[in-house]
């Protein structure tokens, strides 16, 4: 089973102000799929905290896979992207787009989503929208190449297609 951790960034769930739905949602999808969710948790929309509980849970404690969920819009408080870009190596900018085209059609919203899908170590860290709709749908459009995805990252050699 690959371990795996969901972490909501959001002031307002941090204090205790609003009830976090979408941490529980997805790490709920995530173990019906099969991966293992040893870590959850909520950290304020600040670029350190956000940038240091992901490298914790990547060089400490091993998490394959992360998906935050929260601080990806255009808002000043939004600043998920800018920690991403702090902790990983590099984008999987396909992953990304897929999930702000799915969404395009159920509200023109999503074309103002910074949410990125990156790549330190061998993990792979997926950023959601903080919305519990928003977070479902976009989470089921990865889920199909999550597998796969992380072989890769992990180093499988093997060919990705026999045609």
């Amino acid at each position: 089973m690959i371990k795996a951790g969901v972490l909501t960034i959001s002031n307002k769930g941090f204090r205790g102000q609003r009830r976090d739905t979408s941490g529980p949602l997805i790490a709920e999808i995530l173990s019906k799929v099969g991966y293992r969710v040893e870590k959850q948790d909520i950290v304020p929309d600040d670029h350190e905290k956000i940038a240091e509980c992901l490298i914790d849970w990547v060089d400490n404690d091993g998490l394959r896979l992360i998906v935050t969920t929260g601080g990806t819009g255009v808002s000043p408080t939004d600043v998920t992207p800018e920690a991403m870009l702090k902790v990983i190596k590099y984008q999987i900018p396909g992953m990304a787009e897929a999930m702000r085209a799915s969404s395009l059609p159920k509200t023109p919203h999503a074309m103002l989503s910074r949410a990125m899908v990156g790549v330190r170590g061998c993990s792979l860290i997926i950023n959601v929208p903080g919305s519990p709709d928003g977070a479902k749908e976009n989470l089921a459009v990865v889920l199909p190449a999550l597998s796969h995805a992380l072989a890769k990252i992990a180093g499988d050699t093997s060919d990705c297609s026999t045609r």
